[in-house]
């Protein structure tokens, strides 16, 4: 698993790109890693977060590789420029996202600028790609120039009256170039241009990947931004007034709200019956439109394919009810609370109706991606009825060791995982596995048999719990006198074989499990920080040069043999 905004080459602007991954890809081929997993790459809402995009197919500019040989127009000095200009950002342990997008975006509107002038195959191509796309691209386009009108706000709702909706949109857009056609034409121009790009890198991407036998795989969120142009435009398929989510969690202690209420993502539902009525063509459009690019996919939350936990407020009221009774919550959101959406599990009918709702949305998507490949992420509070359901469609689903655990808890052994899985110690939402163990380490061992409190020994308990699991899947001893080992590189490449030899059909590491990093992508529940913003510390060539970083790869591809995940 390796996020785009996480690769690092020489001469990037800053964050990832697709130059980067084509390294990637190469390194890829040459240790035997059959798949690069991706996190999504839509284009980025206001928050930058990956899983709330303001479009399901437009793609993110952000990971447009800034070249001369790669952007028509632009001149290998101007690239430098940019460079020295973003020399801090360039050199950061992490993503600045101002810089970068204030940087790449003024390059591109220069080579914009001066496409008139590019050659004639070029403009040709650009052009067969406005017929081709134009289902998605004129509205994607639309939007964006809306929001450039109203000082790149992505906030439709507090647009003008004039702009609020789909047909005053297309009115206003009338207007406008009736008193100046051409500014109008090219400004919707820029925003085709850069989609042309994004398409033609990352098409050009899968085409490397499939030519040095590498698949590359992409990630389907569950939802969009509410503040998006699907939902702008598309709003017979939303419910615009409830906001999807998870339900309440107690391991969030530190978090009243999320105890109380549970996770509100902010997303809005789909109205499933009339997609399914019309026969899911906004589904088969996204699925269509990801798998020229990835050969396999994962689906993000697959729960909410069957049912959803719902809010009735925006996630910007949050704080309004965190400490609020369901009857005051009641009072304050008109008479709504969280609930599941269409329905909860509490019933054999009303899991059954789950479960057929959940097979006519999949089976949708299992025939809008072809040949192609899918993975569900199913983890959480994941439903009896699901996991055979996702077998019998031919999806795999996760398998995290440590939290597959029988009812004696015993966690389950990787020769026991169905073949049709897809076996993790961690995701972007996890802490990697050495940060794992040395998390619970300390814990243990800290006061070991002195606690000065009751949480601080409940803590430790529960961290050697989850030592003693991990140590059993791995069958590495458990220490007679209680005191549990750092993490080694002995302890990391013990567990890294073990799941390589699992029976799963897919097996992957985080990037930072590879190398033995604690960094952590995503932290649920909370936004900016360092969250979507982990760059590696070196570039592929860097490690390569670098005998101990180095041998981690040969290693990798050494277990791969050994395990025959490559027959």
């Amino acid at each position: 698993m390796l996020p785009a905004f996480s690769a690092r080459r020489k001469g990037d602007l800053g964050i990832g790109d697709t130059l980067a991954l084509r390294e990637w890809v190469d390194w890829a081929a040459d240790h035997q890693v059959g798949f690069l997993q991706l996190l999504p790459i839509n284009e980025n809402s206001a928050e930058e977060c990956p899983y709330s995009a303001l479009s399901s197919i437009a793609l993110d500019p952000i990971y447009l590789a800034i070249e001369a040989s790669e952007i028509p127009g632009l001149s290998t000095a101007e690239v430098a420029n940019a460079r020295l200009n973003l020399a801090a950002a360039r050199a950061a342990r992490l993503v600045d996202y101002p810089a970068v997008r204030l940087a790449k975006r003024t390059l591109l509107e220069l080579a914009w600028s001066r496409f008139d002038a590019a050659d004639a195959a070029l403009r040709d191509e650009f052009a067969r790609f406005t017929r081709d796309e134009a289902k998605w691209l004129d509205d994607y386009c639309l939007f964006r120039w809306l929001m450039e009108w109203h000082g790149e706000s992505l906030t439709w709702d507090h647009w003008p009256a004039s702009c609020q909706t789909p047909e005053k949109a297309r009115a206003f857009l009338a207007q406008q170039r009736a008193l100046d056609a051409p500014a109008v034409v090219y400004r919707l121009g820029y925003y085709a241009f850069v989609q042309w790009l994004c398409f033609r890198q990352w098409r050009g991407l899968r085409a490397h990947a499939d030519s040095r036998g590498v698949k590359l795989m992409g990630d389907v969120p569950i939802g969009v931004s509410w503040h998006s142009s699907d939902a702008f435009f598309g709003r017979d398929s939303f419910h615009l007034d409830w906001w999807g989510g998870s339900p309440p969690e107690s391991m969030f202690v530190h978090d009243r709200f999320l105890q109380q209420w549970g996770q509100n993502w902010g997303i809005p539902l789909y109205r499933w019956d009339e997609m399914e009525v019309q026969g899911f063509p906004w589904w088969k459009q996204r699925i269509h439109s990801l798998t020229e690019i990835f050969r396999i996919f994962r689906l993000d939350h697959i729960l909410g394919f069957y049912r959803i936990y719902a809010f009735p407020w925006r996630p910007e009221r949050n704080a309004e009810f965190a400490d609020l009774s369901h009857e005051a919550a009641a009072e304050r959101s008109g008479g709504r609370l969280p609930r599941w959406f269409m329905r909860p599990d509490d019933t054999a009918e009303n899991k059954a109706a789950n479960r057929s709702d959940g097979d006519a949305r999949l089976r949708a998507i299992v025939e809008a991606a072809g040949s192609n490949e899918i993975v569900a992420e199913d983890l959480g509070w994941v439903p009896d009825y699901v996991r055979p359901h996702l077998a019998k469609l031919g999806i795999a689903g996760f398998r995290i060791p440590h939290w597959d655990c029988n009812e004696h808890g015993h966690p389950l052994r990787g020769n026991l995982f169905p073949e049709c899985s897809f076996a993790t110690y961690s995701t972007h939402d996890h802490d990697p596995l050495g940060a794992i163990w040395n998390g619970c380490q300390s814990a243990t061992n800290l006061h070991y048999g002195h606690y000065s409190s009751r949480e601080e020994a409940d803590a430790a308990r529960n961290a050697d719990h989850a030592l003693r699991i991990l140590a059993e899947f791995a069958d590495i001893p458990i220490p007679a006198n209680g005191l549990w080992p750092r993490f080694t590189d002995g302890i990391q490449w013990r567990f890294i074989k073990v799941l390589f030899a699992a029976n799963s059909r897919y097996v992957a590491l985080a990037v930072t499990e590879l190398f033995g990093l604690d960094d952590r992508i995503n932290r649920p529940g909370t936004y900016g920080g360092d969250n979507w913003r982990f760059r590696l510390p070196w570039t592929l060539a860097e490690i390569r040069a670098d005998p101990e970083l180095n041998s981690a790869s040969i290693k990798l591809a050494s277990i791969i043999g050994i395990t025959h995940r490559r027959d």
